[in-house]
């Protein structure tokens, strides 16, 4: 009973040494903890956005117009790493190039197809097959120094952009055959402008 009184007298003392009584050094107190708590979500939040857009997802912006009319220069793009890659995926790619920046197109071949293309009717063929590509602004007459037809490598994918006659793609040799490893992923939907969400609205993957 004694201690308990001694110490009440101890902390009074203090307080009002620092020119506070305990109602007040009270209020200071939450204050502060308050302030904490606020600085620990905003930190938790910061990270788990780093671990959203590291490993889930990141904002990719649209530069040029080689995706025309599917994609606009300025565009905002979610997109998510895949462990595999098909015909149609619009994807990211970091692979180094002529360009010194990064990549956004379409996968028209994956690995082991052969890809044709006739620059004067402008068609595509990909294992003998014609492509009916709805997504595309004009028909692919546009060559370049690589030759066909040609056989997609292990590892690699073949794409191209949507604006055949305005794109620097795999028909060129400084672009070349995107290995993989450098597809920093697959455009899922659109975020800006807001409410233009589907890219692939002109895709059939049945054709």
């Amino acid at each position: 009973m004694f201690l308990s009184k001694r110490r009440v007298q101890l902390e009074r003392t203090e307080y009002l040494t620092d020119g506070m009584t305990p109602e007040q050094a009270k209020k200071h107190k939450t204050k502060w903890l308050r302030i904490f708590d606020l600085c620990s979500s905003v930190a938790t939040a910061i990270i788990i956005i780093f671990v959203v857009f590291t490993f889930v997802c990141r904002p990719t912006s649209v530069v040029g117009t080689s995706m025309v009319p599917t994609l606009q220069n300025g565009d905002w793009l979610i997109t998510m790493p895949k462990s595999e890659y098909v015909y149609g995926d619009i994807v990211v790619v970091t692979q180094p190039n002529v360009h010194n920046e990064p990549l956004i197109k379409r996968v028209i071949a994956v690995e082991g197809q052969t890809v044709d293309i006739n620059f004067t009717s402008g068609q595509v063929f990909v294992n003998g097959v014609e492509l009916h590509e709805d997504y595309i602004a004009d028909l692919t007459h546009t060559s370049s120094d690589v030759s066909f037809p040609l056989v997609v490598p292990k590892g690699k994918v073949f794409v191209m952009g949507d604006n055949r006659n305005h794109s620097s793609d795999s028909r060129t040799s400084g672009v070349g055959f995107i290995d993989t490893r450098y597809i920093l992923g697959k455009a899922t939907f659109r975020i800006l402008p807001f409410g233009e969400f589907d890219i692939y609205e002109n895709f059939n993957p049945g054709e």
